[in-house]
């Protein structure tokens, strides 16, 4: 008799790629509230990135099992879970712990995911979809006839991101390499390549007057441009660090620069407002609003791309069990959209 056993990826310190461990155990039994889904994609995003190098702001100690969302079946309910859950597909974003076959989680936690979106495209859609979603429309509130700018429109959250804006009837203006333009254009993006000189003045040439939101995932001293190509009344959501990744030091340095400068941009008298994003506000201290408002925007999105308002972008489908490899590949900023790990 084969006996199902759970398959896990411990990230045991700060290591390379292929110095993440597989581990094997038995598949968890849940306690009352909670559900085990059984995965069936998750994701590399920049989050596990920066944790591999002890950066992330706020990750936990070492050891830990990564995974900052995931889509799977619900493989068993706890003492007081609807049972109609069971062989559900759902969706879930939980910070840690996505990389793995089984995954306990809160039953509060999961969104179901609609019939006729696959695990695959629908992993690509949680984290990077809830994302942009509230960026765009909680933060920036972009509205048709605006012109937004992108940076790194090409990537997970940004390809996430160039769809939605466009759909709300937003002109879009995405930075990208050359290669990914001719894929932005069909889209209907104007792409500005952020190798090829002074990307501000490169923008500003497009929109005179400056743009109505920018949403920057880069960060460092980069963010000042951004700031500068707001138009009165527009909007800057920084939502990263991306041009800190590889830096020595503590990785909540960063952030809090980004937050000093958010704080001091919000003061100035010139109609101009500035977010740092984080996808975690208020979970502390109202989870029962946390929890509704995720499970409203990540419906709204799973709707949008069952309706292909918004299209699944997966850069590669990689086994779990061959992580490293998806990781060097999602860190070589060679690919368009999102690694999927799958079981």
């Amino acid at each position: 008799m084969n006996t199902v056993e759970r398959i896990e990826i411990v990230l045991p310190g700060k290591v390379d790629p292929e110095g993440l461990e597989l581990h094997r155990g038995p598949v968890p039994a849940p306690a009352a509230g909670q559900v085990v889904v059984a995965m069936e994609a998750t994701g590399v995003s920049f989050a596990e990135q920066q944790m591999r190098r002890g950066r992330y702001y706020d990750q936990p100690p070492f050891p830990f099992v990564p995974g900052y969302d995931l889509v799977g079946t619900v493989l068993s309910v706890g003492e007081g879970v609807d049972r109609g859950l069971l062989g559900t597909r759902v969706a879930a974003l939980t910070k840690t712990g996505g990389w793995a076959s089984h995954v306990v989680l809160d039953a509060a936690d999961v969104v179901e995911v609609p019939a006729g979106v696959s695990a695959v495209d629908a992993e690509t859609a949680v984290v990077n979809g809830i994302t942009a979603w509230q960026m765009l429309h909680r933060k920036a509130r972009v509205r048709a006839g605006q012109t937004v700018l992108v940076h790194g429109a090409n990537g997970g959250v940004g390809s996430v991101l160039v769809q939605l804006a466009l759909a709300a009837g937003a002109h879009v203006i995405g930075t990208a390499s050359a290669r990914h333009h001719d894929a932005l254009r069909a889209l209907g993006v104007t792409p500005v390549d952020y190798r090829s000189g002074d990307v501000p003045a490169r923008v500003r040439a497009l929109a005179p007057r400056g743009v109505d939101a920018v949403f920057d995932h880069v960060g460092g001293e980069g963010i000042v441009g951004s700031w500068r190509l707001l138009a009165r009344g527009g909007t800057l959501v920084s939502y990263g660090s991306a041009a800190t990744r590889d830096d020595e030091g503590s990785g909540a340095s960063p952030v809090l620069k980004l937050l000093g400068r958010v704080w001091l941009w919000n003061w100035l008298p010139n109609g101009r407002s500035a977010y740092f994003f984080n996808i975690w506000a208020g979970r502390a201290y109202a989870k029962d609003r946390f929890r509704a408002r995720l499970r409203t925007d990540l419906t709204q999105v799973f709707a949008a791309l069952r309706s292909g308002e918004i299209t699944a972008k997966v850069a590669a489908e990689i086994p779990l069990a061959r992580v490293g490899e998806a990781m060097r590949l999602a860190e070589s900023g060679t690919v368009a959209g999102k690694v999927v790990l799958v079981p």
